[in-house]
C-alpha cells in the first residue's frame, strides 16, 4: 500500500510511473503547501492556484529529485518559487506575509503590557510598526524571519527546509534583525 510508504519511496515508484504514489504524496503535503501559499500571498484563489501549480512542477521534475533533501523540503522550496514568481509578476509589494487579523502573532517583538486603552492603543501602534517594517523586508529576508520567529524553527531546519547552507540562513537572519532595527529605530512609537 502506497500510503505505508515514506516521501523519498513514494518518489521513486512516482518516477517509476506508478499512478498512485504521485497522488499520495499530494494527499500528504496539499495542505500544508496550500497553508504555505496563503500565508505568503494572502488571498485563497491565488494560494490555491500556487499549490497546485507546486505539484504540477514537482511532478514535471520527479525526475530531478536526488533524495539529497526531504521531499517536505523540496516541495516548500518550489512553493515558495511559485509564490515569488506570482508576486513578481503582480508588480506590488502590497500583500502581507504577516496575517493583519491576528495582532498576536507579533507579540514576540513587543514588550508585554497591562491592559489598559491607552496601553492596548500603544500595543497596536507598536505591532503595526513592527507588521510594516517586516513586510518592507526584500522576501529572501523575509521568509527566514517568519520561519524562525513565527513557525519556531531553528536554524538548522530553516537551513534543511529552504536548502540553503546554514551559514547563509544565519547570515540572512542577522541582515534582517539588522533592518528591522534601523527601521524601527525610526518609528514615533517605542517597540521594544
Amino acid at each position: 500500500m502506497v500510503n505505508d510508504l515514506t516521501d523519498e519511496q513514494l518518489v521513486r515508484l512516482a518516477v517509476d510511473r506508478d499512478p498512485d504514489a504521485f497522488g499520495e504524496i499530494v494527499i500528504r503535503w496539499e495542505r500544508k503547501i496550500y497553508a504555505l501559499c496563503y500565508g505568503i500571498l494572502k488571498r485563497e484563489d491565488e494560494a490555491k492556484d500556487a499549490a497546485q501549480d507546486t505539484f504540477i512542477a514537482a511532478y514535471r521534475n520527479l525526475g530531478r529529485f536526488r533524495g539529497e533533501a526531504k521531499v517536505s523540503s523540496w516541495l516548500h522550496r518550489i512553493a515558495v518559487n511559485q509564490c515569488l514568481t506570482r508576486k513578481r509578476k503582480e508588480k506590488t509589494r502590497s500583500e502581507n506575509f504577516v496575517d493583519d487579523s491576528d495582532p498576536l502573532e507579533l507579540q514576540i517583538f513587543v514588550a508585554p503590557t497591562s491592559e489598559s486603552p491607552s496601553r492596548l492603543s500603544e500595543r497596536a501602534e507598536r505591532l503595526e510598526a513592527v507588521r510594516t517594517a517586516v513586510n518592507s523586508l526584500p522576501p529572501e529576508l523575509k521568509e527566514v524571519v517568519l520561519l524562525k520567529e513565527f513557525h519556531d524553527m531553528t536554524f538548522q531546519e530553516i537551513s534543511d527546509k529552504i536548502e540553503m547552507p546554514l551559514s547563509t540562513v544565519k547570515s540572512r537572519m542577522y541582515t534582517a534583525l539588522k533592518q528591522l532595527r534601523m527601521k524601527l529605530e525610526n518609528t514615533p512609537v517605542e517597540v521594544i
